[in-house]
């Protein structure tokens, strides 16, 4: 699916195609509707520039538990814990 955005729209915002394109990424991230790899590579990002992006936005990583769980068990079936 595609969507397209009308000039006038884009006029409107006084931002460019890849600005708008990063704050609904970042607007649907934030909203938990899609990854942080999603979003970063959707918005053409690497890992460091998303969390920058993040970061002046005062927005934290979304972490949960069960993240942090699975991490655990990532790092104990590598032997690295």
């Amino acid at each position: 699916m595609s969507v397209i955005i009308p000039d006038d729209i884009l006029q409107a915002t006084k931002m460019t195609e890849d600005e708008l394109k990063l704050e609904i990424a970042i607007m649907l991230y934030k909203q938990q509707k899609i990854s942080s790899g999603k979003a970063r590579a959707w918005s053409r990002l690497t890992v460091i520039e998303f969390q920058h992006e993040l970061a002046k936005r005062e927005l934290c990583i979304n972490y949960n538990v069960e993240d942090f769980q699975s991490d655990i068990k990532t790092l104990r079936s590598l032997g690295l814990l």
